[in-house]
């Protein structure tokens, strides 16, 4: 590997990992490299082979060429509306970030004045998070009701059914954070 690009490689996984807020023994572990070949990996010491680089991207959920390219800026502005928007029926979702976290998914949420969303149960085992940012939400869940005020949060199993409903004529924003369970191997 071109010098270049080994320290592009080491200077990418180190800031991946440190950006992720994981040690060297954490990404070890999710990446299924040994600890001693991941700290190679950062150092610039090693000549890796491509499983290995394989495993490394998946682990930080970038492709590959982002391993062993120039490194980017630390610093990166999404503008408005550049973001994913899906419409559901009336209600319009936005993903909040960029980026895929594994695991997580997580939405902004525009529901028009007295529209309803049907949620869409998650895998057992999952866990939502519904906050209300202005005007006002009801979530169905279990055969019971909640009424969500700017600034409540409501958890829940989101391995039921469940809807989401304004029950105002305002335009009501929520955000849901959705911790998918893992799925049964």
């Amino acid at each position: 590997m071109a010098n270049s690009t080994g320290s592009n490689l080491a200077a990418n996984i180190r800031q991946l990992r440190e950006t992720r807020g994981m040690t060297q023994d954490q990404m070890a572990r999710v990446s299924k490299i040994p600890r001693p070949t991941w700290a190679n990996l950062e150092s610039g010491g090693s000549n890796p082979t491509l499983s290995v680089l394989i495993k490394a991207a998946n682990a930080l959920q970038v492709p590959l060429e982002e391993l062993i390219g120039p490194p980017r800026a630390m610093v990166k502005l999404y503008r408005a509306g550049t973001l994913p928007v899906s419409a559901r029926g009336k209600v319009k979702l936005r993903k909040l970030l960029p980026d895929v976290i594994a695991g997580f998914e997580i939405d902004r949420m525009e529901i028009p004045g007295g529209a309803y969303m049907a949620g869409i149960p998650h895998t057992p085992g999952t866990r939502e998070y519904l906050t209300c940012e202005s005007g006002a939400v009801q979530l169905s869940v279990g055969g019971e009701s909640w009424d969500l005020n700017p600034g409540d949060v409501l958890v829940f199993r989101g391995d039921q059914k469940h809807g989401y409903r304004n029950p105002g004529a305002q335009t009501a924003v929520a955000y849901s954070v959705v911790a998918l369970a893992p799925a049964a191997s």
